[in-house]
């Protein structure tokens, strides 16, 4: 779950002396957990009027497809249904002023022809080369769902048999670098186990950078089929030690790190980096519950949230089918908005009735139904590799203490004793050193992620 998507998006127009022509490349930036996100849009002609795809360059995701786009009377309207986005901006002089909006968030942004000069970030572990290790870029295929996954598999020297780990991701499509603001954690994961003799495996989501696929149809299941591909794709090299293939996932990638190592036997060993414990419905009003703590909302408001939640997670775990389960989200969802006075208080008609819409929207997506009642509890239990799970005390998605138990507990039952489970003091979802644990820090921390972490992953590594 990291994620928080981060992906944002528009359309565009441009303005000339003689004609209002919105064909061509717009920029803009949007401030996101306090950093600031380029993006751009490039928009073109047709018959019928507009299309244009989003790229957003900091996390290396380019052409994402903008839908129902529109611009009358000097007024661009675009949605982007894959991220549940829509913007809406005016053009005045060179320029669009507008608000973008996802989900119940809205952020103001503004595009212009002019490239947005990019402000570097201070991220001190990034590895910049020359590298003292072979580099290769790679391609595979999942053969069960016909798309191609790109990589990098580096290697500590380009002749040799070595150990190798599949770095998986969390939630969100994510590149190979786990790109996520401004920080590249599975590259600096990735440079850390290249350079202390094991290789590594990272490549870039279905549908996401150089992948082929269509990420937003699918769920944590069809992902783990993307992971797999990556074992086989190793089993077929000679530079590769075919007993010693691990996997390492960080969040949702926990949860699939286990899913493959359960079915496939050539999974020597796993390491789970803020892999949940619980079913996902238990996960959310968990992390809903201690993000809003830390922020410092009363009781009252974390209640109220619990008690707006709750029964749609619940309609969602009980659903047969889902011809009528959208239907029934949004008679409940107007029921508890209307039972919230301070919801009422805040918002006018028309607001409510976009925010049933839209969250409704969101829950029913395969992957958000697929989450909520997916329960990796059985899953850990079928494990039997060795396992690392590592979790920082103040992350706020997955919490540690909760989760780790959960995970002890699958590993105890099964009679599978090869499982070492740490908690990782003062680090945060993200595996920062962190005062808060908020993900408002997340792009406001220099650090990617903590070197204490770094080594109990090598050193569990080396002794397996």
């Amino acid at each position: 779950m990291k994620r928080t998507i981060f992906l944002f998006f528009i359309l565009v127009f441009s303005f000339s002396a003689f004609s209002q022509d919105i064909t061509g490349q717009w920029n803009g930036t949007l401030n996101v957990m306090g950093s600031d996100l380029p993006v751009v849009f490039n928009i073109e002609k047709t018959d019928n009027g507009y299309t244009s795809t989003m790229d957003s360059p900091d996390q290396g995701v380019k052409g994402i497809p903008c839908d129902e786009i529109s611009f009358l009377d000097n007024t661009l309207k675009i949605k982007i249904k894959s991220i549940r986005a829509s913007y809406e901006g005016t053009l005045k002089n060179d320029s669009i002023v507008g608000i973008f909006k996802q989900m119940m968030i809205k952020k103001p942004l503004t595009l212009s022809r002019e490239e947005v000069e990019k402000v570097e970030m201070k991220r001190p572990q990034e590895p910049k080369p020359p590298f003292p290790y072979y580099s290769e870029e790679v391609k595979f295929v999942n053969k069960r769902d016909g798309n191609t996954l790109a990589g990098t598999l580096t290697l500590p020297r380009k002749k040799g048999k070595f150990p190798v780990v599949v770095l998986i991701s969390g939630s969100g499509p994510q590149n190979r670098d786990e790109e996520l603001l401004g920080h590249k954690p599975f590259l600096v994961i990735a440079d850390f186990l290249t350079r202390n003799g094991f290789g590594v495996l990272r490549y870039d989501d279905r549908g996401t950078a150089q992948s082929t696929g269509d990420f937003s149809k699918a769920t944590t299941l069809d992902l783990s089929y993307d992971a797999e591909s990556a074992v086989e794709f190793l089993l077929g090299r000679k530079d590769v030690s075919h007993k010693k293939i691990g996997l390492i996932g960080h969040s949702e990638g926990g949860m699939i790190a286990p899913i493959v190592a359960s079915r496939n036997q050539n999974v020597a060993y796993i390491v789970l980096l803020a892999g949940p414990g619980v079913r996902g419905d238990k996960l959310l009003l968990m992390q809903q519950r201690a993000v809003a703590v830390a922020s410092g909302a009363p009781e009252s408001a974390v209640s109220a949230n619990e008690k707006l939640n709750a029964p749609l997670f619940e309609c969602i775990i009980n659903a047969i089918d889902t011809v009528n389960l959208r239907a029934d989200l949004i008679k409940l969802l107007e029921k508890g908005v209307n039972e919230n006075q301070e919801l009422k208080s805040q918002l006018s008609d028309e607001q409510r009735s976009e925010m049933v819409k839209m969250t409704v929207s969101q829950l029913t997506s395969p992957w958000m139904i697929n989450f909520i009642k997916y329960d990796p509890y059985p899953t850990l239990k079928k494990v039997k590799c060795p396992t690392l799970a590592l979790n920082g005390s103040k992350d706020l998605q997955v919490p540690a203490s909760k989760n780790l138990s959960e995970i002890k507990r699958a590993f105890k039952e099964s009679g599978n004793d090869k499982l070492t489970a740490i908690e990782l003091p003062n680090l945060n979802h993200l595996f920062q050193e962190t005062t808060t644990g908020l993900p408002t820090e997340y792009g406001e921390i220099e650090q990617t992620f903590s070197p204490k972490a770094l080594n109990e992953i090598l050193i569990w590594l080396k002794k397996r």
